[in-house]
């Protein structure tokens, strides 16, 4: 009897030491945010422009995920953000929406110096810094830095400042991300490949037609 109860206190000892264990580790090693917000925020494009209706990216990715705004905000990121999006969320995509603007190619903004007054104007309307100057100084745009945001180029009372479209080099060329008319297929040897979806889907109707025959 006396051995019962030693067993039962033992382990009764032991549920309350795993139990502050796990508490502990709980509270120590809680990730900080909210998960999904970051995997939205990695998939916007980072300009940081505004045009969604938020001051920034992150703003944006945080009304997604509590379901306040739609996926289809961003011009910037265009209808490939938006299927990504779609994709991560497990929703329908949506057309981009219309009164937030409309896609265009990658630019980044070009000042001309020698019309520069040195107003500053565009210093203050950057919202990630990549404008160099000082008052009454040319000034000139960083282009490893500049989003694309456009944002510098209406406070300009001198109109100096272009959008250049970025042309793709060694440097700068990526994949795209998969469209609506591809798919990503694993293959038996561990390779990734994309295939068509209509081809896809073609060689599938093809397989049921044979099966149904």
């Amino acid at each position: 009897m006396t051995t019962v109860i030693i067993a039962i206190a033992v382990l009764f000892v032991l549920a309350l030491a795993f139990g502050a264990l796990l508490g502990f580790a709980d509270i120590r090693f809680k990730p900080e945010g909210n998960p999904i917000v970051d995997q939205i925020d990695g998939i916007l494009p980072q300009t940081q422009c505004g045009q969604c209706g938020h001051p920034g990216c992150r703003p944006y990715a945080e009304a997604i995920a509590n379901g306040t705004d739609p996926i289809n905000q961003c011009p910037p990121g265009g209808e490939s953000t938006i299927q990504a999006l779609a994709d991560l969320l497990d929703v329908e995509p949506l057309p981009l929406a219309a009164e937030h603007g409309v896609e265009k190619p990658t630019s980044v903004a070009v000042i001309r110096e020698d019309e520069c007054i040195g107003c500053t104007k565009c210093i203050q309307a950057c919202p990630i810094d990549a404008i160099l100057g000082a008052a009454k100084q040319m000034h000139t745009v960083i282009e490893s830095e500049c989003t694309g945001c456009d944002l510098c180029v209406e406070p300009c009372p001198v109109d100096c400042i272009d959008m250049v479209p970025v042309e793709d080099t060694l440097q700068t060329w990526h994949w795209e991300k998969p469209n609506d008319g591809y798919q990503l297929i694993a293959t038996d040897k561990g390779r990734i490949t994309a295939e068509s979806v209509n081809d896809s889907k073609t060689e599938k109707d093809s397989d049921e037609g044979d099966k149904a025959a």
